[in-house]
């Protein structure tokens, strides 16, 4: 092993903090810019096609039947507007004030990772990014910002009662299996925690 075998190895060895193999920095920049520009894509995006969802299809029951469904592919794939007072799939109706206090601690949890270590990698950053926009999203419905009114009433709520529930719009048939509808916001928490899962699997740091 020559000198410069020797320097290669010591580099890859003690690479300083915050730097990768083969000396490719991964500094602050690329975090500051990556995340809160993924994240305010993210929420917007998701808002945006829930206002054009409930404008263009009204409420539950109101296009133009109750249960209606505007198919882009039918029988497998279409749109139909829901109101979940719950968390994904529909569990915890009835606590949205619990399931905003843990949105605001897994927001907190989230940025505590970024500014401790999650910043040094750029998928996770991108990750983390996704997930952010995935909870501001519903966590925006959850706090009844959107200005609805419940058009019918149930146990949970009264007649012209504001909206404290999340906007689902999107619709997937299994086969003869209703998936529960969602938006956006879950499609980036569910992809995002999937993502997390794989890399705590196959990533060695």
């Amino acid at each position: 092993m020559n000198k410069t075998d020797n320097i290669e190895q010591g580099s890859d060895e003690q690479a300083p903090e915050g730097v990768e193999k083969h000396g490719k920095e991964v500094g602050p920049l690329f975090a500051l810019i990556a995340f809160p520009l993924i994240a305010l894509a993210g929420v917007t995006l998701d808002l945006v096609t829930k206002d054009w969802a409930f404008n263009s299809l009204g409420m539950p029951g109101e296009y133009p039947k109750v249960n209606a469904v505007h198919w882009i592919w039918p029988d497998v794939f279409g749109f139909q507007t829901s109101l979940n007072p719950g968390a994904l799939f529909g569990m915890g109706a009835g606590a949205v004030f619990w399931l905003a206090i843990l949105s605001f601690f897994a927001l907190i949890g989230i940025l505590v990772w970024m500014l401790h270590s999650a910043w040094r990698n750029r998928v996770l950053t991108v990750i983390l990014g996704m997930v952010t926009a995935g909870i501001l999203g519903n966590l925006y419905d959850r706090l009844g910002l959107h200005g609805l009114h419940w058009n019918y009433a149930d146990d949970l709520h009264q007649l012209g009662e504001p909206v404290y529930a999340v906007r689902d719009w999107i619709l997937v048939m299994i086969g003869t299996y209703h998936w529960p509808n969602f938006n956006i916001a879950d499609s980036l928490l569910v992809c995002g925690l999937i993502l997390i899962g794989l890399m705590t699997l196959f990533e060695k740091d």
